[in-house]
């Protein structure tokens, strides 16, 4: 057998002893299912593919074929190897049987040997080969070389095949994945993953449709800015899990009350876009209280807690008569959005060239990048205002000034960067700076100028820097300034704000030996009980009490009674806006223990201790 097969291998095939066992054992594994309808030639072949080592051999006749090839379906595969087909019964039926093979999915990689009586018919088989799946052709008597030649042949060829198939299969997946993925990047690009609306993308190209729409047909139109006003609380408590089923959640909500010719989008975190179409102004905010009513009344519901949701929307109109870009509408709407956010949250702003919140972010919109830079780029400087005690007339104090550094390298006080500071979330930064250099100053002047007290002023929104108090204990047992030439100063508006909360700032400083004065004194006309239990030592009286002091008989009473005041606490007091001699000489008579301002000395920047 071992020689004989290795006579009956392809002429490229490998005809080494391990090639003709493995053949030996495809043999023998081999299905065939012989299709004969004359029992004693049926026996006398399958005796001969015995002697060949196939024993896996079905057998019926013509009209068996088909549901016998139906059986031996498993899992979509076809267990039958090969087919040996009679054709000495009727050619036309078997004709008819291998082109139904040849067309079926599951059964056109079977080869089919064709088995004819007569060499004369070899002519007329080989036709039908030609012109269905046949793939060889055997004439009577059978001889045992040849046959096996041509079924090594036929496994080779259901292999190969099998082979273009599934290469076939594979190329068609991987052409319908190419198309899904296609698809989905091509749906991405105008979608935002997470809720399924339109992306910013895609909303700027509508916008711009939109605007060219709204000048064709003079009918306004009307951009809604929806931003959620407690989405980060949620998102930061629960998780970035949870914060998803929340937005997809809104997503629905506003879907469901949006009109059908409404263009809905998410454009960032947690803020959506709605744009409406032929929508007059007074239906647009009509349309926007609608939503700001229905977000309010949204719950968003956990295992541990309920949630309410609300939004503050702002809206820009779309006019006919103006021409305007999808970026600046939309810069339109995310500004009136910011006002009613500033103004409370949970309400509706109309954008309107007028108004002044709106101009006043566009102030910040300038101011917050020059500031950036100032702090990155050493551009904040100090200059010192001299303090002089009225008993002996020394400079025993310096108020620290911040000042920033211009384009034209001119110097802006206060006024110009702070309130854009506080408003941007970065006057905490220049807090922090304006510390660190005075208590570096003071480190320097420890041998030199041991009494010498440096003010600092500190902003409105100190309350929420939590990085002050850590960075004054640390740098005051790094440098071993004394805490007592330390002097900060709040002013009693921002104090009475936040009493309670700004009594324990104030205690802890304190506590470390710092010193502190209560800036802008009685400029608020508050009650004065709270003295009685806010920790300060100085009380800076307002400037707006000591300018027309000298002509100004009730200036002259609120101001001995400040003094009077603030004597009877045990609290020194301190004159801002001392302009001249003759207004120096009435605080001394009233019994002021410091004054301060251009009279006694203009910021300067560099110090002069006495």
């Amino acid at each position: 057998m071992f020689d004989f097969l290795k006579k009956s291998l392809p002429q490229r095939a490998d005809k080494s002893p391990a090639a003709a066992t493995g053949l030996t054992q495809q043999l023998q594994q081999t299905r065939i299912l012989l299709v004969n309808n004359n029992r004693p030639q049926s026996l006398r072949i399958r005796t001969l593919l015995n002697s060949l080592g196939c024993h896996n051999i079905g057998a019926c006749n013509t009209d068996e074929v088909w549901p016998r090839l139906q059986q031996s379906v498993l899992n979509g595969v076809c267990s039958i190897d090969l087919l040996l087909l009679d054709m000495q019964q009727s050619i036309e039926d078997n004709h008819a049987l291998c082109r139904k093979l040849g067309n079926h999915a599951l059964y056109d990689s079977i080869p089919v040997i064709m088995i004819c009586g007569e060499p004369d018919w070899k002519n007329q088989i080989m036709r039908v080969t030609r012109e269905t799946n046949a793939t060889h052709v055997l004439c009577m008597p059978i001889r045992g070389v040849e046959l096996a030649s041509h079924l090594v042949s036929a496994m080779f060829l259901k292999r190969e095949r099998e082979q273009h198939k599934w290469r076939a299969l594979e190329l068609q997946n991987a052409a319908a994945e190419s198309r899904v993925h296609e698809a989905r990047l091509h749906y991405l690009a105008a979608h935002d993953d997470l809720t399924g609306l339109y992306n910013r993308r895609r909303l700027e190209q509508m916008l711009e449709v939109a605007a060219l729409r709204v000048r064709v047909k003079t009918r306004p139109g009307a951009l809604l800015y929806i931003d959620l006003d407690q989405f980060r609380l949620i998102n930061d408590m629960q998780s970035h899990q949870m914060g998803d089923r929340l937005l997809a959640a809104i997503a629905d909500l506003l879907r469901r009350q949006c009109a059908y010719d409404h263009t809905l989008a998410r454009i960032s975190s947690d803020e959506f876009v709605l744009l409406m179409e032929n929508t007059t102004q007074e239906q647009a905010l009509a349309g926007a209280e609608a939503l700001r009513r229905s977000l309010d009344k949204f719950h968003f519901e956990t295992r541990e807690r309920s949630y309410r949701v609300s939004a503050s929307i702002g809206v820009a109109m779309l006019q006919p008569d103006e021409y305007i870009d999808a970026h600046t509408l939309l810069a339109r709407a995310d500004q009136a959005c910011y006002a009613a956010k500033t103004h409370g949250r949970n309400q509706v702003h109309l954008y309107t060239l007028e108004d002044r919140s709106v101009h006043l972010l566009k102030n910040d919109a300038h101011w917050a990048p020059l500031i950036q830079d100032a702090l990155a780029n050493g551009k904040l400087h100090l200059q010192f205002q001299p303090i002089m005690e009225v008993n002996g007339g020394r400079m025993t104090h310096y108020e620290a000034l911040v000042r920033m550094q211009g384009h034209s390298n001119q110097l802006l006080p206060p006024a110009e960067f702070i309130p854009v500071a506080e408003r941007m979330g970065l006057v905490h930064e220049i807090d922090l700076w304006v510390v660190t250099q005075v208590l570096d100053l003071l480190q320097q002047l420890q041998h030199s100028s041991p009494e010498l007290a440096l003010n600092i002023n500190l902003s409105t929104k100190v309350l929420q820097n939590h990085r002050l108090l850590p960075l004054v204990r640390d740098k005051l047992q790094q440098s071993g300034v004394n805490p007592r030439n330390v002097v900060f100063e709040i002013t009693e508006t921002a104090a009475i704000a936040n009493l309670p909360l700004m009594r324990d700032m104030v205690q802890q400083l304190r506590d470390l030996g710092c010193r502190f004065a209560l800036d802008d004194f009685g400029a608020g006309f508050n009650s004065f009980n709270y003295l009685k239990h806010f920790p300060v030592d100085y009380l800076k009286i307002d400037g707006s009490f000591i300018v027309n002091l000298a002509g100004d008989p009730a200036d002259q009473a609120l101001v001995k009674s400040m003094i009077e005041i603030a004597r009877q606490l045990g609290k020194r007091t301190v004159a801002e806006f001392v302009e001249n001699a003759e207004t120096l000489e009435l605080l001394k008579e009233y019994g002021v223990d410091y004054v301060q301002g251009y009279h006694i000395g203009r910021p300067q920047a560099l110090l002069y201790p006495a």
